[in-house]
């Protein structure tokens, strides 16, 4: 998955928001080094994007749909 960077861009603002003010004297390096640090990590994550979520949880239902069908059918046959 490839990580959103409006997310993690927002992420980073966050955690530079949440610092003591002697520490926001470099806010752009900071901000930079948040970023890179939480695009790191969140790569080593085994995540999926909302989307492709979306898509195979659809793929499910259509297969439980068809499961039931099926149980019903053979149900009728005996």
């Amino acid at each position: 998955m490839r990580p959103d960077f409006q997310t993690l861009d927002d992420m980073a603002r966050r955690l530079m928001d949440a610092l003591p003010e002697p520490l926001k004297a470099a806010p752009e390096e900071v901000e930079r080094q948040f970023r890179s640090i939480l695009e790191k990590g969140l790569s080593k994550m085994d995540l999926v994007t909302r989307d492709e979520f979306e898509a195979q949880k659809k793929v499910l239902e259509r297969a439980e749909e068809k499961l039931k069908e099926l149980e019903t059918k053979l149900n009728a046959s005996e």
